[in-house]
Order: structure tokens, then sequence, then C-alpha cells
């Protein structure tokens, strides 16, 4: 994006929400086009010029978008709650009420219709399309929300109360009390034989079909890769390399692997500029040979749309896009596709690593996560399903 784009003049005499709403549109690249002209009755102009600051300074443009839909969130917030805008700085009452009204105890909202939101705060939230969620807000959204509003003070060169031992107090003795599990992105991991199932549900070469049963093999053989690192993949991160064994450890074996590496770029845990790579070797090299050539694409995205003529496209998938192509193959192949979800892949991948023995610290080299107790669980999980512990009854 270029910083020239975002500073278009306006000249002509508009409503505050509709000056807002051309400035918003210098973001329309970033921001949910079905959200701006609410975020532009939503939002300040101290909101919008913050936004255009970050989007200048190169902020990643996922972390834009969740960036720019917590703010709405919390402006949204205050105008149910308060009647008013945000007020900056914060008062530490306001910041308490913010976790009252977010975290508490279902149970006791179910005696106590006072307990938690308010019913009025709720219908105004969900009339926006801000709530969509029955019951408390899960511990990890609002401590995201809370890390925004301090950050937004800071960059505003104020002293919020985000710190206090009184708040991290309250966010302790909430979270308790609001018992609410923690819910997976995807229901249930795509494995193996999942993604068996759905290749087999690609079963012709329409440039659909190649498209996408290159793109769930890539995104799952290359450690489960986010939905917006599949999205953005190009031509020019693909790099050949020699044909490697088809058996591990014996470099002698006569038959060969096709084999490539995947230059990551900017990710959630790397910035652009640190040369992450994984590798790709056999079926998912072959396909994404096979989408490439017969597309054809010579540079530029990997993945684009292809319209009902199954005609290819010059432009990027979205990362919501491969979700929805997840989704579609579930529903051809018989799954229900409400039990997964593009991130189904990636705990897919270290779920079947685990089940085929490989170590921990190997499957961690691909995926690329950086905890090693995140990774754990699904190797704890794997460990139950075959062993003997949860088979007493």
């Amino acid at each position: 994006m270029n910083a020239d784009d975002l500073d278009t003049d306006i000249v002509v005499h508009e409503e505050p929400a509709t000056l807002r709403s051309y400035e918003l549109d210098a973001l329309s690249s970033i921001l949910p086009p079905d959200r701006r002209d609410r975020m532009a009755e939503v939002l300040t102009d101290d909101d919008v010029a913050t936004l255009k600051h970050l989007a200048r300074e190169g902020m990643g443009r996922n972390t834009l978008r969740a960036l720019a839909s917590d703010l709405n969130y919390l402006e949204t917030w205050a105008h149910a709650a308060l009647g008013s805008p945000l007020p900056w700085p914060a008062s530490e009452g306001l910041v308490l009420k913010f976790l009252a009204h977010h975290l508490y105890d279902a149970a006791e909202r179910e005696n106590d219709a006072a307990h938690g939101m308010p019913g009025d705060v709720e219908r105004l939230m969900r009339a926006d399309g801000c709530l969509r969620i029955l019951g408390p807000h899960s511990p990890a959204t609002v401590r995201r929300r809370l890390a925004l509003w301090s950050t937004l003070h800071r960059w505003r060169g104020m002293e919020g109360p985000f710190t206090s031992a009184s708040i991290r107090a309250a966010v302790r003795l909430a979270v308790r009390a609001s018992n609410r599990p923690r819910m997976r992105k995807s229901q249930n991991a795509v494995t193996r034989d999942v993604l068996d199932l759905l290749l087999a549900a690609c079963p012709s070469n329409s440039n659909a079909d190649l498209r996408d049963r290159a793109l769930l093999l890539v995104a799952f053989a290359s450690g489960g890769r986010r939905r917006s690192e599949v999205a953005r993949l190009r031509v020019e991160d693909l790099i050949d390399r020699a044909p490697v064994s088809a058996e591990p450890g014996n470099a002698d074996a006569a038959t060969t692997l096709p084999c490539l590496a995947i230059h990551l770029g900017r990710t959630k845990t790397a910035g652009a500029e640190q040369d992450e790579r994984v590798i790709l070797i056999g079926r998912a090299v072959s396909a994404l040979k096979t989408w490439i050539a017969l597309a054809p694409i010579r540079n530029g995205p990997v993945f684009r749309a292809v319209d009902r003529f199954d005609r290819v496209g010059g432009k990027a998938l979205d990362a919501q896009s491969v979700n929805v192509i997840l989704k579609k193959r579930c529903r051809v192949a018989g799954l229900d596709p409400t039990l997964f979800s593009a991130h189904g892949l990636r705990s897919g991948y270290l779920t079947e690593a685990a089940r085929q023995g490989v170590p921990i610290q190997e499957a961690m080299r691909q995926s690329r996560h950086r905890s090693v107790q995140q990774a754990a669980d699904y190797y704890n999980e794997a460990d139950v399903e075959r062993g003997r512990s949860a088979r007493l009854g």
C-alpha cells in the first residue's frame, strides 16, 4: 500500500461520517467491506488517523484488519454502554465496567439478569453486528482488546490504568469466574485420513479442482500453514530443489521424490526479513507444479480465484477464501463443514506427526511453532488416543 494513496484531500463539504467513509475507502484492501460504512459512523477521526498511520508504517494486513476490528468493537461498546465515544484517557472504572460486561459467570447470569452485560447494551451491540456470541467472551479475546486499548493510550501519549494492581487482579478474578472453556479454532483436526477424503473431492482436471488439490496439499504438507500464508504465496517464493530419496535416512534408495522449498516471508511469528523456509516433498510438489503449469501461472500469486466458467484470474485469493475452499470440499466429501476450518490443517499436521511418531522438534521445524507447550498439546492428545488411559472405563 502506498502512503500517498492514503492522503487524498477531500475538498467537498460533507458530514463527518461521510468524510471518514472516504478516508476508510483508502484502506479498502484491508478493512472488511461489509463493515466500512458502520465503522465510519462509530470510529472517531483520531481512530481513522491511527489506522492510516499504521498502514503507512507497513503493519501486516491481517494484523491491521484485526486491530481495526477490535478498535471498532471498543468504540461500539462505548456508544452502547456510555452513549458516547471512548474517553481518552480511560478511567479505571471504565475498564472494570468493560471486564464486568464481558467476563462473567454464565450460570449466575441465568439467575440474575443484571449480572454481566446489561440487556440494553447487548441489544445495541447485536443490532450493530459486533456482538455475535452468546455468553461471556473468551479470556484471550478480552485480554487482546485490553492490550490494544492500552497500546492506543501509549500511541496518543497518555497513561492508561491497564497496569494498575486493581485491573490486573480484576482480570484474574474475572477469568476465573467466567469459567469459559477455550475453544479450538477448528473443532476437528484435518489429519491425513481427512485430507485424503478432501483430495478425493477434487476429482476432475478442472482449474478449480487442480487449484484446491494443490492448495490443500501444500497447506498441510508445509507444516500446516496459516491461511494468510497460503493465500499470499507467490511463484517467486518457490525454490526448486534436487529430488530426494523416497526413503528417509537412505540416500542410496533408487526411488526419488520431487522437492522444493517455500520462502515464507512475514508470518505471525517472524518478520519479512527473516529467511524462514519450509520444505515440500512428494505429492504436494507434484500437485503444485501441475496447477502452476496448467493454469498457467508464470509469476505472481500462486493461488488465484477461479470463476464459474473455470477461468483463472490474476489476483491472489484472500485468506478467508482458503477457509471457504476447505469447507466446500468437506461438503463434497460428505463431511460436516461446521466441524472443520482452515486452522484444522495446522492442528492436523501436528496431530498426524504425533500419530506417525515424528519427533516433536522435527515437526516444529516444519510447522514453525515457537512454543513447545502448544505443539505438545497435540502430541499428548495423540498419545492418549493410542494408549490405554482413556479406555479404562
